[in-house]
């Protein structure tokens, strides 16, 4: 429930001690998770926790939009390609039709404890840490600054903080990727849930999937580079460019396809941005990506399928289910394949053979949607 009697009583008496209107700060950002332990938090719903172990995947909406421009707010020249690259020492923020990331000319071993605990002392704590994959995930939190901060919360808020949420939360999954130049592309991408009403009486309340924030992407990739040793002047001339610039990004179309029964997406893109794509979509749907082969544009993933038979009822009680009731993780390969300037997307199965089940149609259709 979002708020319980005992909490509504106390909020009553409060409202009688000020009439200021309350104001958001929703450019701050200030998560609460578990502090710096690595203990499950109690502020996170039971049902949020330890999605990204059970493989399951939601679809969220939006795009991103926004373009990283140099510190010195000169535009960077687009490569042939419509990459926007924007250096500041050996750190780097690059644009790539609507994706962006960092790039940083030293190797992922080197990156990974900084990165590391750039979450942590920004509130989070871990689910998921896969050093040799170069993949971390935090735990679902909550961001306190998005709380009204009138005098009500300011009195009471410092007593009973618990009196207070947002209904939202959030996790990022930060993917250290090694490239063969010896640099190392650090790509962070949001999930969001939010807690809605399921009645008109508001007795009762479910979770359920919200749009991504691209601008939260961009906002903790620009607080990255602080920790990485760019200036915080810098890095908040990058961001101030980044918004003054308004670049409407393109990226090729996509579409789906079935070739020999065989759902197919089709990419209207080379290999090297096909395979970028698809790879930040996997995480950004909540796939588990245990390996990736980029010489075979191979991505093993596993796969949860929402429709399998468990105890738990209802769609959302099958995502968010922990114990031995939940259905088993299926291993699947997601293959990008490249010709000139167009790409193919399948799956196949363990044994590399191509995959034409439902499961594959609707691992596809995820892939598809995401990328529209």
């Amino acid at each position: 429930m979002k708020q319980h009697t005992a909490r509504l009583g106390l909020l009553s008496i409060a409202l009688g001690l000020s009439a200021c209107t309350t104001t958001f700060q929703e450019t701050k950002i200030d998560y609460k998770s578990a502090g710096k332990s690595q203990t499950p938090s109690l502020e996170v719903p039971p049902d949020l926790t330890q999605l990204s172990q059970d493989s399951r995947y939601t679809v969220p909406g939006g795009v991103v939009s926004a373009a990283a421009m140099q510190a010195n707010a000169q535009a960077a020249k687009p490569t042939s390609s419509n990459t926007a690259t924007n250096a500041i020492g050996d750190v780097r923020i690059q644009r790539d039709g609507n994706q962006h990331w960092l790039v940083v000319s030293r190797p992922a071993d080197k990156l990974w404890e900084p990165v590391r605990d750039f979450w942590l002392e920004n509130g989070f704590i871990f689910v998921s840490e896969d050093r040799q994959l170069g993949i971390l995930e935090t735990d679902w939190a909550e961001n306190r600054a998005k709380l009204p901060q009138d005098i009500i919360r300011k009195t009471l808020g410092k007593v009973f903080d618990s009196l207070y949420s947002t209904s939202e939360r959030d996790k990022f999954r930060t993917r250290l990727e090694r490239e063969s130049d010896g640099t190392t592309h650090i790509y962070v991408t949001h999930r969001g849930m939010e807690e809605v009403y399921t009645s008109s009486q508001k007795d009762n309340t479910i979770w359920q999937p919200r749009a991504r924030d691209p601008e939260l992407e961009t906002e903790f990739l620009r607080r990255m580079m602080v920790k990485l040793g760019v200036s915080e002047e810098q890095a908040a001339a990058v961001a101030k460019a980044d918004r003054a610039a308004a670049v409407t990004a393109v990226n090729g179309g996509v579409r789906m396809d079935t070739v020999n029964g065989q759902p197919v997406l089709q990419i209207d893109e080379d290999f090297d941005r096909a395979w970028r794509r698809v790879g930040v979509a996997l995480d950004r749907t909540g796939f588990t990506v245990e390996d990736r082969d980029r010489s075979r544009g191979i991505y093993f993933v596993r796969y949860v399928d929402p429709n399998a038979k468990v105890e738990a009822k209802g769609f959302f009680s099958k995502i968010f289910s922990r114990g031995a009731e939940a259905a088993a993780p299926v291993k699947y390969q997601v293959q990008v394949k490249g010709e000139g300037s167009k790409s193919s997307v399948t799956v196949l199965n363990t044994q590399g053979q191509p995959e034409t089940s439902a499961n594959a149609q609707r691992i596809i259709r995820v892939i598809t949607d995401d990328l529209k």
